[in-house]
């Protein structure tokens, strides 16, 4: 991994099941795949400097046409002032 997510945070009771980063459209971003609480999501992170012009709607678009994306799936998009965009989707339930 490149030194562009190395700093990324993850919650003390989360665990990352895989990680690698990927092209998404023109952006280099981290794809995660993670378990929580009895979830197991993905979570595409974009890193905020790269995003910083687009909406949240444009990066929810984004993600939504990558073959990473499940129709139907619930979302969640976070800013977060670590310096990273986290997009969280394909909730799965235990």
């Amino acid at each position: 991994m490149s030194d562009k997510f190395k700093d990324v945070p993850v919650e003390h009771d989360t665990t990352i099941i895989s990680q690698q980063e990927t092209k998404l459209c023109e952006y280099t971003v981290l794809h995660q795949v993670w378990f929580w609480d009895g979830i197991t999501a993905e979570s595409i992170i974009f890193a905020n400097e790269d995003v910083i012009d687009l909406s949240d709607q444009e990066i929810e678009m984004k993600v939504k046409t990558s073959s990473f994306f499940k129709p139907d799936s619930s979302i969640t998009m976070t800013r977060n002032r670590s310096g990273f965009t986290f997009f969280n989707f394909n909730f799965e339930s235990e």
